[in-house]
């Protein structure tokens, strides 16, 4: 039978999943609503940003519902949907998303500040990422947590450069932009310590743990099977701990980030400087109106 705890955290995951779903489409109805009141660069900025979250929120609901723990092939839904090879993918898929949707608002905040910075670091997160990825899919395919350890470490190099453009973005920007850029700085920070100081360790720990007790590992071509035709599904607590509050954290937190930055406007984007497609359109049907205000 499934452990108490272990139906209230997938309930949790399901329920966060659901809800994520819901604000992605309130953000949708939103920027659709504004369109008139964007500029024209700025508005398409944010459709690709909403694009990329919806892969993002989407491929986050997929795993909620079908919870894996990689490397040892337990899930909770006996089905080929919770295998290690479809949950594998779709992350994939959905964090390439994610890291592009920061790839573009950094670039256009680069572009808009002139950091050259920012620009270099834009061009160099995708890249980085999918190398992460590589070494991801290595760790599953083979069972050694190495391809993790490396994996986690891209991701935290990648997030310091960062937020060491976005502090140089910060300094040449709007003070009205300088909150969200300051907010995004200090989420990015806090993400590399985690990283460094808890998810780097963990993975290398493990990776020495496994060395010492003589594990043996799978070759790529095995893994490949491996990952498409065994999984083995458990109910117990002990199985799921170590998952349970990194999975709540990344379904909710890093999600509502994604859908959050659909909303955010590329530093030194001018958006007050020119004057609304609406109201302009609304001058355009009162000429004589105009005429007698100037």
């Amino acid at each position: 039978m499934m452990s108490s705890g272990v139906i209230f955290w997938w309930m949790l995951l399901c329920a966060l999943g659901t809800i994520n779903i819901i604000l992605w489409s309130l953000t949708a109805r939103s920027l659709r609503r504004r369109r008139d009141m964007l500029p024209e660069r700025e508005y398409t900025l944010r459709k690709r940003l909403l694009y990329l979250s919806a892969l993002y929120v989407l491929g986050c609901a997929y795993r909620s519902a079908f919870p894996v723990f990689d490397v040892p092939r337990i899930v909770l839904i006996d089905s080929f949907l919770s295998s290690v090879a479809v949950g594998r993918t779709v992350a994939t898929i959905a964090e390439l998303s994610f890291v592009a949707q920061w790839a573009l608002l950094l670039r256009e905040s680069a572009r808009s500040t002139g950091s050259l910075v920012g620009k270099i670091t834009a061009l160099a997160l995708v890249p980085l990422i999918a190398i992460a990825e590589c070494c991801s899919w290595y760790s599953v395919l083979t069972t050694s947590n190495l391809g993790h350890t490396a994996e986690e470490t891209i991701w935290a190099l990648a997030a310091a450069a960062l937020v060491v453009s976005l502090f140089l973005i910060w300094q040449r920007s709007a003070p009205e932009q300088r909150p969200v850029i300051a907010a995004c700085c200090s989420a990015a920070a806090a993400y590399v310590l985690f990283m460094v100081f808890v998810d780097v360790p963990m993975y290398a720990a493990r990776w020495v743990a496994d060395g010492l007790d003589g594990r043996h590992y799978l070759t790529v071509a095995a893994g490949l099977h491996d990952v498409a035709t065994r999984w083995t599904v458990s109910y117990r607590w002990q199985d799921w701990q170590s998952e349970v509050v990194w999975m709540a954290l990344y379904f909710s937190v890093c999600v509502w980030l994604s859908i959050s930055l659909v909303h955010a406007s590329a530093s030194g984007s001018r958006t007050d400087a020119a004057e609304p497609k609406r109201l302009r359109r609304q001058a355009s049907l009162f000429p004589a109106v105009n005429a007698h205000r100037s």
